[in-house]
């Protein structure tokens, strides 16, 4: 590749990648009020806290010398 083909190719990169930036920068999003929480989180959480104590117990069934 030629220089001239670098540099054109480096700042058309560079242009895309600027106007990606900027076009996905802004967040007009409209943020919920108060401290509100998705529908159906308290049986997720209960969920992540089982499947937390499953691996706990895994990993303290294995590294037990109880069965050695």
């Amino acid at each position: 590749m030629r220089r001239g083909s670098r540099r054109a190719a480096a700042a058309v990169t560079l242009a895309a990648l600027a106007a990606l930036i900027t076009g996905c920068g802004h967040d007009d999003v409209a943020t919920p009020s108060g401290t509100a929480t998705p529908s159906g989180y308290a049986d997720m959480k209960k969920k992540v806290d089982a499947a937390e104590s499953a691996a706990a117990a895994a990993d303290r069934d294995a590294t037990s010398d109880a069965d050695r």
